[in-house]
């Protein structure tokens, strides 16, 4: 008598089931230095500057006028002329113009000259890449940035 082995009406087989998993790591792919340099220039500058200066003068005068109607401030050729009166005491009371005053008006103009200065910063960007396969390093300016 053969005996067959006999396969059983329920058999179980593993199936295999694959998992994908994700993981991260830092990889340096190259460096950036930053050069920054100030330049400073002089700068000279020149403005021209209007001065105005008053010359105030006393002119005697000495002649009596009428108190009713006293001299007023006045302008003639430029001058500004403004009267000074006193009251003096006589016999009677008479109004003296004492003196006047002549104000001259004169404008000058002047340049100054000042020396200032000026910074201006400029950055050199220089990058480095790391090539993995050769490990080297690669170096190459990006540009130049003016601040």
């Amino acid at each position: 008598m053969d005996e067959k082995p006999t396969l059983e009406a329920s058999m179980t087989l593993p199936i295999l089931e694959e998992v994908a998993t994700v993981s991260k790591r830092t990889v340096p792919t190259g460096h950036v230095r930053l050069e920054k340099t100030v330049d400073v220039q002089t700068q000279t500058i020149s403005e021209p500057l209007r001065r105005e200066e008053a010359v105030v003068e006393r002119v005697p005068v000495g002649t009596v006028v009428d108190p009713v109607s006293p001299p007023q401030v006045r302008t003639e050729n430029g001058v500004t002329i403004i009267p000074v009166l006193e009251e003096m005491l006589f016999i009677e009371k008479r109004l003296i113009l004492k003196e006047e005053l002549h104000v001259r008006h004169s404008v000058s103009e002047v340049v100054e000259t000042h020396t200032i200065a000026l910074r201006k910063e400029e950055v050199v960007v220089n990058r480095s890449e790391v090539s993995e396969a050769l490990g080297s390093t690669r170096t190459s300016p990006d540009r130049k940035t003016e601040l």
